[in-house]
């Protein structure tokens, strides 16, 4: 095992090291139970890079040739440092409000300093979660501690959640009895709020598809500059008319902004904890893939999940032909369905267990 929890190449789940000798031909031998595994990373880089072909269910081959690789670490811990310089702008801007809310008397202001306060505080748990999804992994935790960044987004959800709830019902309380509002230093507050908020949208732009975490942090502040857009456009409406209330009305739209927000992160979150197939996966065609292997004759029990931000990870029990066991093919095998799933679907962890025919009837009841 290499030191954070990737198999060491050749290596694959119940397969020993006798059965990895290569045979005469080249490939690796596996033995005759006819059982074997196989991570993704076993297939050799270079037949990787040089492209394979292999044919599907129609007869006809698929070639198909690119160069593949995968970064180590997690998907957030890739853009650390920029989480770190929007986690520094964020508590300076939270600081700018809170007093300009506390002085002004503006809820719209303090409610937007609450969300960029959460925001802060999300980040941070990002932040705690990336360092301990960087420890090693153990034979108690063998893949470390990578889920600690969508515990981390959880929680950053429900924090979300709450903040929004407090923002309504306090407004509701002020709608009766607005009390007086300073515009001037609601309004420089607030604009303050709207360019840090452009800057850090910039430095997160660019990960915001690769992490979850990044991505929650995205959407953060972008309600947050949304939520700066509302101060501001609330201040600006009491300075010309008069209308306390339209500080009450800006607080309830950044509690709006907020509820949604919160729901979807909370409902990645429980996608990733409950193992629920990934976006962009779609199982049916990794079957049909699968099938297509020279070998190969049928699969079942194939599941798909993320472990976390980027990382995701596959198995399925394979069911080849006789001969391809007896003649030790197996590897061949395997390094076509690992370089064929690594290649069209982009997962790198990949396990695959060799059956022959018949196999499935001493297995419990399996999955399609």
């Amino acid at each position: 095992m290499r030191p954070g929890g990737e198999p060491r190449p050749g290596r694959g789940n119940g397969a020993s090291d006798d059965d990895h000798r290569p045979g005469p031909d080249g490939p690796p031998r596996h033995g005759p139970a006819g059982a074997a595994g196989a991570d993704a990373e076993a297939a050799p880089a270079a037949r990787r890079s040089a492209g394979h072909g292999h044919g599907h269910a129609d007869g006809r081959p698929h070639p198909h040739a690119h160069t593949h690789s995968h970064a180590h670490g997690t998907a957030t811990g890739r853009h650390r440092r920029r989480l770190v310089a929007v986690l520094a702008i964020t508590l300076g801007v939270v600081g700018v409000q809170v007093v300009g809310g506390l002085v002004s008397g503006s809820l719209a202001l303090l409610a937007d300093a609450g969300h960029m306060l959460t925001d802060a505080a999300g980040i941070a748990i990002a932040l705690g979660a990336v360092a301990l999804a960087a420890r090693p992994a153990t034979t108690t935790r063998t893949f470390g501690w990578q889920r600690a960044e969508v515990l981390a987004a959880m929680v950053n959800a429900l924090l979300l959640g709450a903040l929004a709830v407090w923002v309504v019902v306090e407004a509701v309380r002020r709608w009766s009895d607005p009390p007086a509002v300073g515009t001037g230093v609601m309004l420089a507050a607030a604009g303050a709020g709207a360019v840090a908020n452009l800057v850090s949208l910039r430095l997160l732009h660019g990960g915001r598809a690769e992490s979850l975490n990044l991505r929650g942090a995205y959407l953060e502040v972008l309600g947050d500059l949304l939520g700066s857009v509302a101060v501001l456009v609330a201040g600006a409406v009491v300075a010309l008319t008069g209308w306390a209330r339209a500080d009450v009305v800006a607080s309830v739209v950044i509690g709006v902004l907020i509820l949604p927000r919160a729901w979807s992160l909370l409902r990645e979150t429980l996608d990733v904890l409950l193992e629920a197939t990934p976006r962009g996966i779609d199982l049916d065609a990794v079957r049909q893939h699968i099938r297509g292997v020279p070998g190969v004759l049928d699969v079942h029990d194939l599941h798909a999940w993320t472990i976390t931000s980027g990382v995701p990870a596959l198995s399925a029990h394979v069911v080849v032909d006789e001969e391809c066991l007896v003649e030790g093919r197996s590897g061949v095998v395997l390094d076509a369905l690992s370089e064929c799933l690594g290649g069209h679907f982009d997962t790198s962890h990949c396990t695959f267990q060799l059956e022959p025919v018949g196999h499935g009837a001493h297995e419990a009841a399996h999955h399609p």
